[in-house]
């Protein structure tokens, strides 16, 4: 069974930003990755995080209670939406980058990429800042059934070439990969509550990956 997720808290200005002693991983991505797909994917429900039909639309931060395991996924505002104003991606990229400096029980960084596309050089910038400032970062490829298996293993190599760890893959379409992502959360957050229940489904997908090959 897959842990809970409940919307605690909701900031929207840097002032608003809150300091929890609990463990936090941040969701970031840019503004089309699916974030909230794969958010709601995660609480197997589809409403809990609103799916906009316009990009870059959340602008705030929002704070995920995750039970019984009693940590936090944080979503923040997703970045690169080119139709937002100047001024309202700088202030974007203030919350994101205060956050991540200053939050002192955040223990990594989800960064979601898109499954379809080469690495990006917004995604990469974040990747080089969250590392440039001591934080883990756990890459998350999202809208694996839009490609196929060989293009999966492609952005795979590409990634881990790059970060040095291999990305989870997900589609939260079809829940691919959502319970091999959660196990990795929990052993991220709060290593002594590895999910017991989900530490073979890396082989199962690998092996039905390998059996779906082109």
């Amino acid at each position: 069974m897959n842990p809970v997720l409940t919307l605690e808290t909701t900031a929207y200005t840097l002032e608003q930003l809150i300091s929890m002693p609990e463990a936090q991983i941040a969701l970031a991505g840019r503004s089309n990755v699916g974030k909230s797909s794969l958010i709601n994917a995660l609480a197997g429900r589809k409403k809990l995080a609103k799916v906009s039909s316009t990009p870059g639309k959340t602008r705030s931060v929002n704070y995920y209670k995750v039970t019984p395991h009693n940590f936090y996924l944080v979503d923040l505002p997703g970045y690169g939406y080119a139709r937002a104003s100047h001024s309202e991606r700088e202030k974007w990229a203030r919350l994101l980058e205060r956050y991540l400096v200053e939050c002192s029980s955040l223990k990594a960084l989800a960064l979601l990429l898109d499954s379809r596309l080469e690495p990006q050089m917004l995604d990469k910038n974040l990747a080089s800042f969250a590392r440039t400032n001591g934080l883990n970062i756990v890459p998350v490829l999202t809208k694996a059934d839009k490609c196929s298996q060989r293009e999966r293993a492609n952005r795979q190599n590409e990634w881990q070439e790059l970060l040095g760890t291999r990305p989870v893959v997900t589609s939260s379409s079809n829940r691919y990969g959502i319970d091999n992502l959660w196990r990795v959360l929990v052993e991220t957050a709060v290593p002594q509550r590895a999910a017991p229940d989900t530490a073979d489904v890396t082989g199962q997908e690998e092996q039905q990956d390998a059996e779906n090959s082109d």
